[in-house]
């Protein structure tokens, strides 16, 4: 009956059959919401080439245009105004540079405050941080998605994070269900993402659900960033037709777009056309052709007159610097004139403050992460979940898309066990001689650094997601701190299995000795080498912008905890002014472990008799020779040493290779403390380092 549009009124006792009869159901207004920027400034530092280049910029708020720009300083916003209100969608226009990504990020409070010049409110009052995050979303140009999960479980999940858990499952399935139509998705719900080596759903369909994940909880104020980038037209006028339904539906949607079609166009509400930095148009589409007829430049009647516009704004920059200046002050002209008509027809300003309006608008459905928080705009909570439940929400996402592409694990676990096949048949069986010593050691150091350089698969993980994580931290979808535990989760699991395989192919076959429980350990301490590994390739992830460049950073500094691990030169011979890397080193803790956990029976003998001369000049004469030699030595030494006398055990082997300062199990505790030490590193990059705001 709901969809009849009118309600169902009773009469009647409780005896009787109620007679029912339906009236027009009353549709109260929307609440009225206007968002409006007044003399938006923004002053960025020019690059520099070479050295100067690299020196770090500082923004300014430079207000008055007229003032003189130093040559190494760029005015993105010059003095922009203008209003976007409820119900209609407000359109940012311009040629590339013109500004108008500058002006959406500045809207939506992604340009650091003290940077910006002028004002932004939303009905009359500023607009603060956390109020701004909780009421607005920001979509960005690309589509960041998990190519593995489907349509209705990446909204699912978006419903997870956003929205508050008073809601029950069923309330949430059901705000996605209603967004799914909403958003023209019903035919591809159940169908992945995909990428480029999985198929999934088109580009307008893939674009439309990177609106739907931002736009789950209803929000007030809507910004997009190229939201037709890279569609055909009739993708791209699908695209525009939900954001009209979702201005209808109470919300402020302000975007940039580059040369709609005319269909587009026509059901556009308002435009903002910007030449570099300075406004050249504001008003509706109807506007455009007395506008550009009263400039000069009447637009033909067979011609989009966006096209035109932008065409027109083209020639005027490229004949001068400064070519579109007399647009820009003439548009100032016409403005004043439009006011002085207009302002006898506009709307009066609404009663309601900001915080009633919101509370009104969250008691009709809106911002459904605060609708079971209160009415008050500031019980609106800064994250709509706790902790637990955005780790477990993490860790189940991660989990549903990497379960999906068995071939990623399948190639670490084939790596590794390829690494483990050849490593066992170069060093099999192993024998108790002092080659066979000098050989356990070249197994163990080339194991234990394998498996760090194992981990440097992990380097693209955060890479690619990045933009994910910023774009769903930017609005508060979950905490920082819950992604990194997350992430240490699902990292986890994978790296047992490795562990097991590698131990598995290489423990026996190699000859190690200690039986079951040196089995163990030399599993736990490659799955400690494995999570070290990991930690630190995790926490590059976060510092290096790029996948080769992580590469090379990874590659190098492996290199160099292995030179400084003990094998190639003992500690007791590192110069000490290296010795602190030595310490550093994450290849040190493992080897010496394993060192430790072969050779630490002092009752196995690793030399007898004249095996003690192998390697030595002594070593290629006749026996005979070695024998009196032998003798010798031992009546030097007051013993009787023979052919089977035992002169190398397991503790010479380790005071021989200077790996006694720290104990095996101290070891293994080391190594799995880098692996917390580096998320925790990875946190506060996280922390400090993805403000996502223009500086």
């Amino acid at each position: 009956m709901a969809n009849s549009g009118h309600i169902v009124v009773d009469f009647g006792g409780a005896g009787e059959d109620a007679r029912r009869e339906l009236l027009p159901a009353v549709t109260p207004p929307p609440v009225p919401y206007v968002l409006s920027f007044t003399d938006l400034s923004y002053t960025v530092r020019k690059r520099q080439d070479g050295l100067r280049g690299c020196l770090p910029s500082r923004a300014s708020n430079r207000l008055a245009s007229t003032d003189a720009l130093p040559n190494n300083m760029k005015r993105l916003l010059d003095g922009v105004s203008g209003e976007a209100r409820d119900g209609e969608m407000f359109a940012v226009m311009g040629a590339s540079g013109s500004g108008k990504s500058t002006l959406v990020d500045a809207l939506a409070g992604r340009v650091a405050r003290g940077s910006l010049g002028g004002a932004v409110t939303l009905n009359g009052e500023p607009l603060q941080g956390r109020r701004l995050r909780a009421i607005s979303a920001y979509v960005m140009q690309d589509d960041l998605l998990y190519p593995m999960l489907t349509v209705r479980e990446t909204l699912l999940f978006a419903a997870e994070f956003r929205l508050s858990r008073v809601l029950s499952p069923a309330a949430k399935r059901d705000r996605v269900d209603r967004l799914i139509d909403q958003l023209g998705l019903a035919n591809a719900a159940d169908t992945v993402i995909g990428d480029e080596g999985h198929r999934g759903v088109s580009g307008g369909e893939r674009r439309r659900v990177s609106i739907g994940t931002d736009i789950i909880h209803d929000p007030i104020l809507l910004f997009l960033d190229e939201p037709t980038s890279g569609l055909d037209s009739a993708s791209a006028f699908m695209v525009v037709q939900v954001l009209r339904t979702i201005a209808r539906s109470g919300s402020v949607v302000v975007m940039t777009i580059h040369q709609p079609s005319s269909r587009i166009l026509g059901i556009l509400g308002r435009l903002l056309l910007l030449s570099r930095g300075r406004t050249v148009y504001a008003g509706t589409p109807a506007g455009l052709k007395p506008f550009f007829s009263e400039y000069g430049t009447p637009i033909p009647d067979n011609e989009n007159p966006a096209e035109f516009a932008l065409d027109t704004i083209r020639e005027l920059e490229g004949s001068k610097p400064d070519g579109s200046k007399p647009l820009a002050v003439f548009n100032a002209g016409w403005q004043a004139t439009q006011k002085l008509i207009t302002d006898g027809s506009k709307p009066p300003p609404s009663p309601l403050t900001l915080e009633m309006a919101i509370a009104e608008s969250v008691a009709r459905g809106k911002l459904v992460a605060g609708s079971g928080t209160g009415t008050a705009a500031t019980s609106v909570p800064t994250y709509a979940n706790p902790l637990a439940v955005e780790v477990w929400t993490l860790i189940k996402r991660a989990f549903t898309n990497t379960r999906r592409m068995p071939e990623l694990f399948g190639l670490r676990l084939g790596t590794i066990m390829v690494t483990g096949v050849i490593l066992a048949t170069i060093f099999l069986r192993l024998d108790d001689t002092p080659k066979g010593v000098q050989e356990r050691l070249g197994f163990f150091a080339m194991g234990m650094s394998t498996m760090f350089y194992v981990c440097a698969d992990a380097l693209p993980v955060f890479v690619q997601e990045r933009h994910i994580y910023l774009r769903e931290t930017a609005h508060n979808a979950y905490r920082r701190i819950s992604y990194v535990l997350a992430n240490a989760v699902v990292s986890f699991p994978p790296l047992v299995v490795l562990a097991l395989a590698f131990a598995a192919t290489t423990f026996f076959a190699v000859g190690l000795s200690g039986g079951a429980s040196s089995f163990l350990f030399f599993s736990l301490i490659i799955l400690a080498s494995l999570w070290a590994g990991s930690g630190f390739v995790t926490f590059l992830s976060a510092v290096v912008p790029h996948v080769m460049l992580g590469y090379t950073v990874v590659v190098a500094i492996l290199a160099y905890f292995l030179l400084f691990s003990g094998f190639f030169i003992n500690r007791d011979r590192i110069p000490d002014y290296w010795i602190w890397f030595h310490y550093m080193s994450l290849v040190k803790y493992p080897y010496q472990a394993v060192l430790q956990n072969e050779f630490s029976d002092a009752s196995r003998c690793f030399a007898r008799g004249v095996e003690m001369f192998d390697g030595t000049p002594v070593g290629g004469m006749p026996e005979a020779i070695k024998m009196k030699v032998l003798q010798a030595i031992g009546e030097t030494l007051g013993a009787n040493m023979t052919a089977s006398t035992c002169v190398v055990t397991g503790a010479d082997v380790l005071k021989q290779q200077a790996v006694t300062d720290l104990g095996k199990w101290m070891c293994l505790l080391v190594t799995a403390a880098f692996g917390f030490f580096f998320r925790a590193l990875f946190y506060v990059v996280l922390l400090v380092g993805s403000k996502n705001k223009r500086k």
